[in-house]
């Protein structure tokens, strides 16, 4: 059981699960569009978040203490440099425009862990975009949007129109709300200079904002050319999931309430998808 356990605690710390989330979101795109399965895309997709998102985490503990890595934090850079060179492989087989959207997100991903702003935006020496007060989700929301929706359709030559505009929005908004049982985890150990949106509204009102935003995720498909009645349904099953995730959260969550279940779900969506086709 303790293997077990360990392998798992590597999937969810090494950024497999939410690599898969992100995977599960750009094939949904496809799907949505009709676009043939891109297997470059999604490969890349997945290597790239790996690298991204443990870049993300473990930079500043690598920074500062390379010298005496714990054995955990040493397989997944490993694992990291592994899925790192994997990327490049795939990228190389993605169109030129796509290549160039691509340095814009991973230029964004860069600044949001490698300090350069000024230090009087901050509590502490980690002055990065990811900690700036009140932008973290945001940018989040929008380099997944970005991601998993612009750059399918880019790499695929699709035509940026109204409903690719409106489904950007839409997977801004439900990555918001994804992030709200996380923000919600976060409470007892954000910085109060973060201002997270539980910390300047509180729990409840996060709640409330959340259900409101899944509201607008699911107003925004009656406004899309291409919207069918599995689409619609499929869209109303996940909006009501994520919703009892995020009803059911608090502070005191049960350790992978959030880190599987909840950034789990886009895989659900996907399963859903693929399941009413």
């Amino acid at each position: 059981m303790k293997m077990l356990k360990r392998l798992f605690d590597f999937y969810i710390n090494s950024s497999i699960h939410v690599a898969l989330s992100v995977f599960s979101l750009t094939w949904i795109t496809l799907l949505e569009y009709g676009i043939s399965y891109d297997e470059a895309l999604l490969s890349f997709v997945f290597f790239a978040s790996i690298s991204g998102y443990n870049f993300v985490k473990y930079f500043g503990i690598a920074k500062f203490h390379h010298r005496s890595l714990a054995n955990w934090l040493k397989t997944i850079q490993i694992f990291s440099l592994l899925c790192f060179i994997s990327m490049c492989y795939y990228v190389l087989q993605l169109r030129v425009n796509a290549m160039f959207f691509i340095v814009g997100l991973g230029l964004v991903t860069f600044f949001y862990a490698i300090p350069f702003l000024p230090k009087h935006l901050f509590l502490d020496s980690k002055n990065n975009l990811r900690n700036v007060g009140g932008l973290k989700v945001y940018l989040i929301a929008l380099v997944w949007a970005g991601v998993t929706v612009f750059l399918p359709i880019i790499n695929n030559d699709y035509t940026i129109n109204a409903d690719v505009v409106i489904t950007g929005i839409q997977r801004f908004v439900f990555i918001i709300v994804l992030m709200l049982p996380f923000e919600i985890r976060d409470l007892m150990y954000d910085s109060l200079k973060l201002a997270t949106i539980p910390q300047k509204i509180g729990v409840k009102q996060t709640k409330i904002i959340g259900v409101v935003l899944l509201g607008l995720f699911l107003f925004l498909e009656f406004f899309k050319a291409g919207t069918t009645t599995k689409s619609l349904l499929v869209s109303m099953l996940i909006s009501v999931v994520i919703s009892l995730f995020l009803l059911y959260s608090k502070k005191e969550q049960g350790t992978y309430y959030s880190s599987f279940w909840v950034e789990g779900l886009p895989v659900l969506w996907l399963f859903l998808m693929l399941l009413f086709k």
